[in-house]
């Protein structure tokens, strides 16, 4: 008698199986083995082979689950990272960029290119606060956020940089053209219902700055900062050029702002 072959590594897992193809095994290798004794352990061997499909099938479902399940957990913790990645970047009353975030993007781009920063802030805005309470001072802060939004060039990038401050970064834009779009939010702002109480009005005063590729974001902000309290010294409700203030940029590109739009 020929010895039986090995079995495979983890035939252990299935005993009753295992024990069904030795015996099959060791009758085949009989030459002695009799019609019936081979019928025997030919039925035992087709048992075992059914009950091996259904345990693998079993198998199979529960790793199909599993499976499943695991892929649910990954597009969960995809989402939740998403999710953690927008509120370290974003303001969470009005859904802009906040501070460091802005900054963070002003940089990276003017270490490549040239652009436009505008600065706003809104008039009177603890006068606001102080007379209506701060869930209405809430209210103009994301009505003003939504102006900007409905006005500004899907290339830019709004951000929170104070507590009623706005800045909007114009990458790749000229001075000429960021007054333009500053002027154009002031008046969209000024003529917005905001729907306060004693039909109160709501006004913006603007600085805008312009710098060449290799500059930064501070002295880009310190420059439309002092514009816009040139601006408001001036009465607010207005638009202030950094460059009308003594500091000429080097060089702007010719960008409309019909082409910004």
């Amino acid at each position: 008698m020929k010895p039986a072959a090995t079995l495979p590594q983890f035939a252990e897992l299935f005993d009753a199986e295992s024990h069904a193809l030795r015996a099959a095994k060791a009758v085949q290798a009989d030459p002695a083995a009799g019609e019936e004794q081979q019928r025997r352990a030919l039925g035992e061997l087709a048992i075992a082979y059914e009950r091996l499909l259904r345990e693998t099938s079993r198998l199979i479902r529960r790793s199909d689950r599993e499976e499943l399940e695991m892929n649910r957990l990954n597009q969960r913790l995809n989402e939740l990272a998403t999710e953690l990645e927008f509120r370290a970047t974003h303001d969470s009353l009005t859904g802009v960029l906040n501070r460091a975030a802005i900054i963070d993007r002003a940089n990276r781009w003017l270490r490549r290119d040239c652009a436009a920063l505008i600065v706003l802030d809104i008039d009177h805005f603890k006068r606001i606060n102080d007379t209506f309470g701060h869930p209405v001072g809430d209210q103009v802060l994301c009505g003003v956020v939504e102006r900007l939004k409905a006005v500004v060039p899907s290339s830019a990038e709004i951000g929170r940089v104070g507590g009623e401050e706005f800045s909007v970064l114009l990458p790749g834009h000229s001075f000429d053209a960021a007054q333009a779009l500053a002027e154009h939010l002031r008046k969209a702002i000024a003529t917005h219902a905001f729907d306060l109480p004693e039909q109160h009005t709501i006004t913006a005063s603007f600085g805008v700055s312009w710098l060449v590729k290799g500059s930064g974001f501070h002295e880009a902000y310190c420059m439309a900062d002092e514009a816009l309290y040139a601006a408001k010294r001036e009465g607010r409700n207005r638009v202030a050029r950094a460059d009308q203030l003594g500091h000429p940029p080097t060089f702007s590109p010719i960008t409309s702002f019909e082409a910004m739009l």
